[in-house]
């Protein structure tokens, strides 16, 4: 591709103060108020001060910068350019939202959870969300797994060395996902980098599925606790078995669970459709190396009495690939166990490929880590922690906006939503004290952009398609 010079000279000029560079934020913020975000802001959080101020309009500039693209503070400069003043109020200036996030106690940092759960919620209600086949009784399922955030310097607070070796901060996340829709995060916690994964692990699981019980349609939902080894502990399974979810948890290789696969009968393993997998359709079955087989255990039987669970240990096994003499063939075959511990009612191969899914997960980590993530802007643990908060506000609005727009989009990463939906170039007039946005001819996804605007402005003018 090179620059066309059938038309002469090429000039770039940045005087034109009419031109908008994220069209698409129009109607995602629109959105946003709709669902309630200012409103929620303002109600909640109390910070103090003047840096506290308009707390409503701070958060949803804050909010609305990441949507667009921005992953620190100096970035939010992206919205006070161009005709961007005309169309949005109060766009504040960096340097005011770095303060507002840096005045940020602890408990600021809950009450900006208990804004970003309620608009959640709300989101889910204005929006199919999160839509649910009725007529089967499938499970809803919560994901909760750790990332780190990789920081340079020493002048982050709370940064070190966690189990990855990268010197970062650690976030704790927490999913939902239904077989129909995409996962959206319903639960956050910034922690410090040498935290252990399961830290604080109780509470989020608690408050997550206190969260799907009110989100609509979910309300009596049978939930699916997913979680790989790092969780496998008492607090975290009791409380998902407490509040009412099955779970579904990697186990630990401990004397207990090793003990208890080498009591499966050889007779008991069934293949599985695994890595290069063939189907036999004269005996219906998966002709294959990975097998699955399970059996009945008890968990934390180290504990006192009454805190054992009872349940399923459900044990995958594949060939050991690496073997020390690859000469000399073994007189018998040698294989790998994967087992994780489950109270659900599903069977045992089913059981098996629905724990694998929860390695989906990992695709929320890196998205949220390839946008507003990218960064943690601030040396201040607290302000870090409600940088996280935001993004993860910002990642379910547009998580939103993209199931409404539709054309494939609910299951596109962020960067993809960005660039079809919300990066959109356009040119703004006003006449009568009407603002129109003049957009791009032939834009190549103009008909969800209209679709998610004219969803947003049923009052307004249509948008042309």
């Amino acid at each position: 591709m090179q620059v066309s010079h059938t038309t002469g000279a090429v000039s770039a000029s940045f005087d034109d103060l009419n031109l908008v560079s994220a069209a698409g934020l129009v109607p995602i913020m629109k959105l946003a108020a709709t669902a309630g975000l200012q409103r929620l802001a303002d109600q909640w959080l109390t910070v103090p001060t003047d840096k506290g101020a308009n707390a409503g309009l701070k958060v949803a500039s804050l909010v609305g910068g990441m949507v667009a693209g921005s992953d620190s503070i100096d970035d939010m400069a992206i919205l006070r350019h161009g005709g961007m003043r005309k169309i949005f109020t109060a766009c504040y200036a960096p340097s005011t939202l770095g303060s507002f996030l840096r005045s940020f106690t602890f408990g600021h940092i809950r009450q900006l959870d208990a804004v970003a759960s309620r608009f959640v919620r709300n989101l889910a209600t204005e929006t199919p969300l999160l839509t649910r086949n009725s007529s089967t009784d499938g499970y809803v399922f919560l994901d909760v797994d750790d990332t780190i955030i990789e920081v340079h310097g020493y002048q982050k607070q709370g940064s070190g060395y966690g189990y990855s070796g990268v010197r970062g901060l650690n976030a704790l996340l927490a999913t939902v996902r239904t077989e129909e829709s995409a996962p959206i995060i319903i639960g956050q916690r910034l922690r410090r980098g040498a935290c252990g994964s399961p830290r604080g692990a109780r509470r989020m699981v608690s408050d997550s599925l206190a969260t799907i019980k009110r989100l609509r349609g979910l309300e009596e939902a049978l939930v699916l606790f997913r979680a790989d080894s790092a969780f496998y502990g008492h607090a975290a399974i009791s409380a998902a078995i407490t509040a009412g979810a099955d779970v579904s948890v990697t186990a630990r290789m401990d004397p207990a669970v090793k003990k208890a696969i080498e009591t499966i009968p050889d007779t008991s393993w069934t293949a599985i459709e695994y890595t290069n997998a063939i189907y036999d359709e004269a005996t219906k079955t998966w002709i294959s190396t990975a097998e699955v087989a399970e059996i009945p255990f008890t968990a934390f039987t180290s504990r006192k009495k009454s805190e054992h669970i009872t349940g399923r240990l459900v044990v995958r096994r594949i060939p050991e690939l690496n073997k020390k003499d690859v000469d000399q063939p073994t007189l018998f075959d040698t294989h790998r166990f994967h087992a994780f511990f489950t109270t659900s009612t599903l069977d045992t191969v089913t059981a098996d490929k629905t724990h694998r899914a929860h390695a989906g997960i990992e695709l929320v980590n890196a998205d949220v880590k390839n946008s507003a993530l990218a960064h943690l802007p601030s040396g201040v643990f607290t302000a870090n922690a409600a940088w996280l908060v935001l993004a993860v506000i910002a990642f379910n609005l547009t998580r939103a906006a993209a199931t409404i727009a539709g054309n494939g989009l609910a299951r596109a990463t962020t960067a993809t939503i960005r660039r079809k939906l919300v990066s959109v170039p356009a040119r703004l007039s006003t006449s009568a004290r009407r603002l129109t946005l003049h957009l791009p001819q032939d834009w190549p996804w103009k008909k969800p952009w209209a679709t998610l605007f004219n969803r947003n402005f049923r009052h307004e003018q249509p948008a042309s398609t």
